[in-house]
């Protein structure tokens, strides 16, 4: 069964920009691999700031689903956990009222500098394929297709 192209929007986070930089490049590249289309990239001051930006590109009709991309580093305080935690709440219900998939490609909280930057690449490659994937299922389901991935119960 072949596949339209599922449009993509990807913000990312301007916040430890030099892990963050490497995570765009990795997702844009992954993204033509699977052959999505990324209609857009926006910068976010960091990944709090990026529901504001999400909920705008929800609202495009050339937007089927958004990645967004960020690195929240440990600090000396627990501020990494607020902002992860809070962000990933809101982007959850961004999805849920547009019904549109946000995946999270976010690394943290909790995690170092080093560590980041050893899971850059991947974290960018998963979130792109979790927004390309939920895309094509939403839109089997919607169409009444028989939806890889699921089974019926009779």
């Amino acid at each position: 069964m072949s596949h339209e192209p599922v449009k993509l929007g990807l913000v990312v986070s301007e916040f430890n920009y030099d892990i963050t930089y490497l995570m765009l490049q990795k997702a844009l590249s992954h993204a033509e691999f699977l052959s999505a289309e990324v209609r857009v990239v926006v910068e976010s001051p960091g990944c709090y700031d990026a529901p504001i930006l999400v909920d705008e590109l929800l609202k495009r009709d050339d937007v089927d689903a958004v990645v967004v991309l960020g690195a929240v580093v440990q600090g000396e305080t627990k501020h990494d956990e607020v902002v992860a935690h809070q962000a990933a709440r809101k982007l959850l219900d961004l999805s849920l009222k547009y019904g549109k998939p946000v995946a999270l490609g976010v690394i943290g909280p909790g995690a170092t500098r080093a560590q980041a930057l050893e899971r850059a690449e991947e974290y960018a490659r998963r979130g792109v394929e979790a927004a390309i994937k939920l895309a094509r299922r939403l839109k089997q389901l919607r169409s009444g297709v028989k939806v890889e991935g699921t089974w019926t119960v009779e």
